[in-house]
């Protein structure tokens, strides 16, 4: 048995567990890290409607005839939400790569929970908007933080058969998240002092509970031994990866094969690249064959795209959907909330079909399926409004709640985990963490521009902004199918020689990834999908 290191290591849970029992810890333990992001997304919307918050923030007041929070500064308000994305995770997520990559992955999960507890706290007892711009930016960074290197972490232990539904299960755990942060601020909504603070404090505060049992759950748990072989510390490696694969009988000889894998990989890296910044991964500076730049180019524009599809725009014109149908204020709440359950329970879908059919196709039909809601959505939303005062104004209003639901499942089966996923899969060993920083890059970007853009855009263009993100969805299957080739039932190690090719096409990647296995057997042998899986360049079931 192999030595591991650490002041805590013989307490360690690989010593405990074994195979399913392991990586179940593993996926448990990232998914609370999901959950705190998940929670931490679905917090402000609540915060934002407060009587006390919004006065004391200095952005609305409240309207005593509405019993609603009517906002006065809408940029004030914005930019609180804002500044959580650009500068918060944007340079949290940086950070975290950096860290990730340096100093390991649990090292860096258990940094950034002790960070975003000090931020929320800070948020929790926030007394004006200037405190609360930079509670909010330094709880972005710790979330940038975490959102950087937790999916790396859980897609370095996973197997390549299972890696999809092992991620997708975490993002289940983040919306449930989202859920329990609207239903405990719709909790405290109902406190019998509309003035008290505590209504925004609480619901704030609550996100340091899943932190603390984080921060000391996480130095329990296997490193990467995929960091560890990076880093040289090869024995460690080949009992954590024993341990999760099973090292007896054929499981031992998979587990070797795959530990010879990542050497291989490893070995190869160092021998044909020197990048180890930002900067050189953006313009490719010395990735040779590896080809980062691109890979940087379509982690960020995928996440880019995961925001303008409509997901941002739902969540903002939704409620004015509800409203248009008839729904008063305070049925509203208790839509939006059977939404979020609907939302978190569509997500088991992908958990089912991700590591089936394939990224990409995941993203088809996704984009389908969610273009089409746009396109209805926005045309019963125009046709409610038309027949306002009219006996058909909320069977068609239903119409169109129905689609935001259909909507927002669709994106959870779908959209919702595959941007995430594709960063962690698809980067050289010698900067996955990093690469996946550069996914949450493109995230926070996206995030920062739908908050500020979108509420002007709404103003503008009402109802045919779905339009827009309907049109947006049917390019993004053009996109995918173009340049983004498949990860599905591949080794981390594969990826190397995926985007080996020298063109941009997905399809030449295809071709030329077939030719480099036949021609270097030895290089990558553990590979071989599961039984039923779709044919990831042709999409039909393999031949048995």
């Amino acid at each position: 048995m192999a030595n591991l290191t650490g002041p805590l290591a013989k307490y360690n849970v690989a010593h405990k567990l074994y195979k399913s029992s392991l990586l179940n810890s593993v996926c448990l333990v990232a998914g609370l890290s999901i959950f705190f992001f998940g929670y931490d997304q679905g917090l402000m919307g609540g915060v934002n409607t407060t009587r006390d918050y919004a006065e004391r923030m200095g952005f609305g007041h409240w309207d005593e005839d509405q019993g609603i929070v009517v906002v006065d500064k809408p940029l004030l308000q914005g930019g609180i939400v804002a500044v959580y994305y650009l500068p918060g995770t944007l340079c949290g997520c940086l950070l975290g790569g950096w860290l990730g990559d340096r100093y390991g992955r649990i090292k860096t999960i258990a940094l950034a929970c002790a960070w975003s507890v000090c931020a929320a706290a800070l948020q929790a007892s926030a007394m004006n908007s200037n405190w609360m711009f930079c509670a909010r930016v330094l709880n972005g960074v710790g979330t940038g933080i975490l959102n950087a290197i937790t999916p790396v972490w859980a897609t370095e232990t996973a197997a390549h058969t299972s890696r999809g539904q092992f991620v997708s299960i975490e993002f289940t755990l983040n919306i449930l998240g989202v859920v329990v942060a609207y239903w405990l601020e719709f909790g405290t909504s109902k406190y019998h002092d509309n003035t008290s603070s505590f209504i925004w404090r609480f619901p704030v505060a609550f996100q340091i509970l899943p932190l603390i049992a984080l921060f000391i759950i996480i130095w329990f748990m296997p490193e990467s031994p995929r960091w560890l072989v990076k880093v040289g510390r090869e024995e460690e490696a080949r009992f954590i990866l024993g341990r999760l694969r099973g090292n007896e009988g054929e499981d031992g000889v998979k587990m070797e094969a795959e530990y010879q894998d990542i050497i291989n990989i490893r070995n190869l890296e160092e021998d044909t690249a020197g990048q180890q910044g930002y900067l050189q991964m953006f313009f490719g500076i010395g990735s040779g064959k590896l080809h980062t730049a691109r890979r940087v180019q379509l982690v960020i524009w995928l996440q880019i795209l995961q925001e303008w599809i409509g997901i941002a725009g739902i969540t903002i014109y939704g409620p004015e959907i509800f409203t248009i149908a008839g729904i008063s204020s305070k049925d509203r709440l208790w839509v939006s909330g059977i939404n979020n359950i609907t939302y978190m329970f569509a997500t088991l879908i992908c958990v089912f079909t991700i590591d089936r059919i394939g990224r990409r196709w995941t993203l088809y039909w996704g984009a389908v399926g969610q273009g089409v809601c746009m396109f209805v959505a926005g045309g019963l939303a125009r046709a409610t409004i038309n027949a306002e005062g009219k006996s058909s104004q909320g069977h068609i209003g239903g119409a169109a709640t129905f689609f935001v639901f259909l909507y927002t499942a669709i994106f959870g089966a779908t959209w919702l985990t595959v941007p995430w996923l594709y960063p962690a899969e698809i980067f050289p060993l010698q900067v996955r963490a990093k690469g996946n920083a550069w996914g949450v890059v493109g995230w926070s970007i996206g995030n920062g521009w739908c908050v500020l853009l979108l509420p002007t855009i709404f103003k503008r263009l009402n109802e045919k902004t779905l339009y827009i993100f309907g049109a947006v969805n049917a390019l993004s299957i053009l996109v995918v199918w173009a340049l983004y080739p498949e990860s599905n039932q591949r080794t981390l190690e594969e990826m190397d020689l995926v985007f080996a090719s020298d063109s941009i096409w997905a399809w030449e990647a295809e071709r030329n990834f077939a030719k480099l296995k036949t021609e270097n057997p030895d290089l990558v042998q553990s590979s071989a999908p599961k039984p039923g899986v779709v044919d990831v360049e042709h999409a039909v079931a393999p031949k048995e």
